[in-house]
């Protein structure tokens, strides 16, 4: 798989492609086809020598493919491979080659790379050694009205993926049906991808409902610079070529056509409605793509702060914290003197106390910033404990348009864990919630231990996450303590009390916002006091709840009524082993929209 990594976390719709560049022959409009992707992209030289000529014949065209692929070498996407291939049939190298090389896509022009190979469509696409892209026609620049006509399945699929990677804001969906098709058999196939399809708001929707497919095609093609086409559902062993439409479309198309055949084998599941893992992928690579930043993006705090003043915005950094007297002053200084005195991006700092029981209150007014007990806030609730019930009412007394969250036990505190959070909501109005990430250590002893942080998140958050939101699998650390929103949109959602508050929010943001809405920032590396087993058990209990909690909301059916919320914890003492009950419940406080106490200070 091509190394989209060059900048932290960057995934691209298609990362890899592969292209045969054939000595006297195709290879050039293949290229100029791949260098429309934002993928790296691998030349590999072919020299065919005819049957009955001896193989060493073709050591002159070689070394002439080998100068050409170091001139096209020189741009810094290509990658040309040295060894160039020398055969009879070629074919069964090439396969073995693009096997080792393990490309997304596999990119030839229609017709004449088959010929030059020595290879017919059926050995290709029955059999195909990664996803195939066939292209037929020019494609030397960006083209601005793609059209992909899709019906469902990995072919579909991979239509949208290639025209999303060509093309990310000017694909055009056509989803074709007969007239006589009844739309809940037929449409099966289709219903996952439609799914994704509606979640990503770049892609304009058509449907149509004929008896000629590829005519309703070729009108649209009309006024399209390129269509990509993927099979209808058939068998992956099919040795027909993409199917009657596609070889019309390739034959009759008056603009570029690029023709797919996914390289993975169909499940044998029947389709239903449920968004398959393949459908979804498509939706969360885009999301993750595009939505995935890095702090050192925004460390130009001068060009940081000029954002903020042409918005007319105001950013509140609020500060949860129970008994962090060791940590809480650093954190403070740090944030005034870097984000509110040598960059004015900060307009607040407010400490929200869970009534600390040392010095961290004390500290934090020496520091010069307001510090309130969330205990004390909103006295005609009852006040309950917890992390959640703080950031809660940190809506209350802070007066920001934006608002950041840290926490304030960070060892190695620095401005980019706020400033890293804020970016991204200054150069996207759609996105509403930014969650942080970064390498975590555990300290084991005096030794510390790269990467053996995150336990709970690696074994409880994501792996729920995964199971009944599969659209949030791309969020690193769902619970990270480092995140920020938008007022108008937090103010919207619910919040638990607990350890289940960031899994909350996250899922309350999607369900509200959308995907679009949420974005993640790499903020390095984050080193902090890690907490005991018994406490991430804990943790995982109220996590498991809260995904509960919301699955309960989305299929309107009562479940945790019937669960226990009370936990036997295992203790040892000197005399053993034995069980002790404690309750760890994770309730719900309302929008804080709803709350006149709220409604009353916004007036």
């Amino acid at each position: 798989m091509g190394d989209c990594n060059a900048t932290p976390f960057r995934i691209c719709p298609i990362h890899t492609i592969l292209v045969p560049f054939i000595h006297d022959g195709p290879g050039l409009y293949a290229l100029d086809a791949a260098r429309q992707f934002d993928a790296e992209i691998t030349l590999v030289g072919v020299v065919v020598v005819p049957e009955g000529q001896s193989l060493s014949t073709g050591a002159v065209a070689a070394r002439a493919v080998r100068r050409a692929l170091r001139i096209y070498g020189k741009d810094k996407r290509i990658t040309s491979k040295t060894h160039v291939i020398v055969s009879h049939q070629p074919w069964e190298e090439l396969s073995n080659l693009i096997q080792d090389e393990n490309p997304d896509l596999l990119c030839l022009e229609f017709d004449s790379h088959l010929k030059a190979l020595h290879v017919t469509a059926s050995d290709v696409l029955s059999r195909p050694p990664c996803d195939v892209a066939l292209v037929r026609g020019k494609i030397s620049g960006k083209p601005k009205q793609v059209l992909v006509p899709v019906r469902g399945g990995p072919h579909a699929e991979l239509a949208v993926r290639v025209g999303l990677g060509l093309h990310p804001h000017g694909v055009t969906s056509l989803h074709i049906r007969r007239p006589e098709d009844p739309e809940a058999g037929t449409d099966a196939p289709f219903k996952p991808l439609e799914r994704v399809l509606y979640q990503i708001p770049e892609v304009q929707k058509k449907f149509e409902v004929t008896e000629d497919a590829a005519q309703v095609i070729l009108n649209y093609a009309k006024k399209s610079d390129v269509v990509i086409l993927g099979t209808t559902i058939q068998p992956i062993t099919s040795s027909a070529s993409l199917g009657v439409v596609a070889d019309r479309l390739l034959h009759e198309a008056p603009c570029a056509v690029i023709a797919v055949k996914s390289g993975r084998p169909l499940p044998h599941i029947k389709f239903d409605e449920t968004l398959s893992f393949d459908a979804i992928s498509i939706l969360v690579d885009k999301w993750f793509g595009e939505n995935t930043f890095h702090a050192d993006e925004f460390n130009n705090l001068r060009e940081m702060v000029e954002l903020k003043k042409q918005q007319g915005v105001t950013i509140s950094l609020a500060l949860p914290a129970l008994n962090e007297e060791e940590t809480v002053g650093k954190v403070i200084r740090t944030m005034k003197k870097e984000l509110m005195q040598r960059f004015p991006l900060l307009d607040e700092i407010v400490l929200i106390d869970s009534n600390s029981t040392d010095r961290t209150r004390e500290i934090a007014k020496k520091e010069g910033v307001p510090v309130y007990i969330h205990q004390e806030l909103l006295p005609n609730m009852e006040p309950r404990r917890g992390k959640g019930e703080a950031l809660w009412k940190s809506l209350l007394v802070t007066k920001g348009d934006i608002i950041v969250w840290i926490d304030t036990d960070i060892v190695n505190i620095h401005p980019r864990f706020v400033y890293g959070i804020i970016g991204p909501l200054l150069i996207n109005p759609t996105i509403q919630l930014v969650k942080g990430f970064y390498r975590r250590p555990l300290k084991v002893g005096q030794k510390m231990q790269a990467g053996g942080g995150g336990r709970v998140t690696e074994l409880t958050a994501r792996p729920l996450l995964n199971l009944f939101y599969p659209e949030l699998s791309g969020v690193v650390q769902p619970l990270s303590g480092e995140y920020g929103g938008r007022r108008k949109a937090l103010e919207q959602v619910t919040f638990y009390s607990g350890y289940g508050v960031e899994t909350g929010l996250l899922i309350d943001i999607f369900e509200k916002f959308h995907l679009e809405s949420i974005a993640q920032v790499d903020l390095l590396e984050r080193i902090h006091h890690n907490q005991h087993l018994e406490a991430l058990s804990k943790m995982s209990f109220a996590i498991i709840q809260t995904v509960i909690r919301k699955l309960e909301k989305r299929f309107g059916r009562a479940v945790l009524e019937d669960v226990n919320r009370s936990m036997k914890m295992i203790r040892h003492d000197n005399k053993g082993y034995f069980l002790d009950v404690e309750q760890i419940a994770e309730y719900e406080r309302p929008p804080m929209i709803e709350v006149p106490e709220y409604l009353n200070r916004k007036q």
